[in-house]
């Protein structure tokens, strides 16, 4: 049965944020009839701001919370008559999680858990979790608590007993023109005739907002229980992005900084032996699933990834050059880009 959000509660967590606002946005225009939308973030400008665009007069269905993930009693009250919740909020620049890790850990763990246990009490029926590409093998503060936000996520499904509730993960990379982003940040400082580069070498995986709510909806859709979903998704060159937004400046190399990879990865050498591929996502299976595995792959006609198979953004098959970043940025970024 095809998904359908009419008539149906959601919440969603730091929904201020560039995926919230993408996420309300695309549910209003293919489920009209959704019943309740909660946006719960912390920041009452942002939530201000964001009523512009979805006003209660225009959006009825709409509501405004403030909240933080780290306040139990709070999430506990925001999942009143809660169906779904998609789990979005988290502290996510790599060097302010490196500088204050302990406020990084409140956020990005013991919020997990909070939403987690909100959710087993209130009578929801799903939670999908967004990660992080650099949840794959950690080596900076925000990865290391992705990867145990994603750990409890999966977990949860075998503290459900008896509940109808599926929790899940989605896991993607960087989305273009997302807030702190490169491609924004270059965007404010082409004027300037030079773009820092930090490494010659260095790649990062490719998605649109539109495709991280794509995957959202497909993984509310098709979860099980405890699933990783991972979409198949371009790559690109640092120094592409720079061509494509200021062709004419300097590429002036500043170095790689604090916390930051060379490349991505979003399924390591071990994430594969509980791999599957299907047609256009990748699926890490829970370590211990509380459902069939055969069973899964089988209706999903998927297949078990090759022993030492990895996914990373240096060893792709689909790269995005200068020209269709450019084109990238002017479907998702800025429709008037010139470069």
């Amino acid at each position: 049965m095809a998904l359908d959000l009419n008539h149906k509660s959601i919440l969603v967590t730091g929904g201020t944020g560039s995926f919230g606002k993408q996420f309300v946005r695309t549910v209003f225009e293919q489920f009209p009839l959704v019943k309740r939308l909660v946006v719960f973030s912390r920041d009452e400008l942002k939530q201000y701001e964001m009523s512009q665009e979805f006003s209660p007069a225009k959006y009825p269905a709409i509501r405004y919370f403030i909240g933080d993930v780290r306040d139990p009693q709070r999430l506990h009250r925001a999942c009143e008559g809660i169906d779904i919740v998609i789990h979005a909020a988290a502290l996510k620049q790599v060097p302010a999680a490196e500088y204050n890790p302990m406020e990084c850990i409140k956020t990005n763990i013991f919020g997990a858990e909070n939403v987690i246990n909100a959710a087993l009490d209130s009578g929801v029926k799903d939670v999908v979790a967004l990660s992080t590409d650099k949840a794959a093998a950690p080596i900076n503060l925000y990865g290391a608590t992705k990867l145990c936000s994603d750990k409890l996520f999966v977990a949860a499904n075998n503290m459900k007993g008896a509940r109808d509730l599926r929790f899940s993960v989605v896991r993607y990379g960087n989305v273009i023109g997302s807030r702190g982003s490169v491609v924004p940040f270059f965007l404010q400082e082409r004027h300037k005739g030079v773009l820092p580069i930090t490494h010659p070498d260095m790649t990062r995986f490719n998605i649109s907002l539109e495709e991280g709510v794509d995957l959202v909806l497909y993984a509310l859709e098709h979860a099980w229980g405890g699933e990783i979903f991972v979409p198949k998704i371009p790559s690109y060159k640092i120094t592409e992005v720079a061509r494509a937004i200021g062709p004419e400046c300097e590429q002036r190399i500043v170095g790689i900084r604090p916390g930051e990879k060379l490349h991505e990865a979003m399924i390591t050498e071990t994430d594969a032996l509980s791999t599957v591929e299907l047609d256009r996502y990748y699926v890490i299976l829970p370590s211990m699933p509380t459902w069939d595995v055969e069973k899964f792959i089988a209706n999903f006609h998927g297949k078990r990834v090759p022993l030492g198979f990895q996914y990373d953004s240096a060893n792709n098959e689909e790269w995005l050059d200068a020209e269709q970043i450019r084109e990238e940025i002017r479907l998702h970024v800025d429709a008037d880009f010139v470069a």
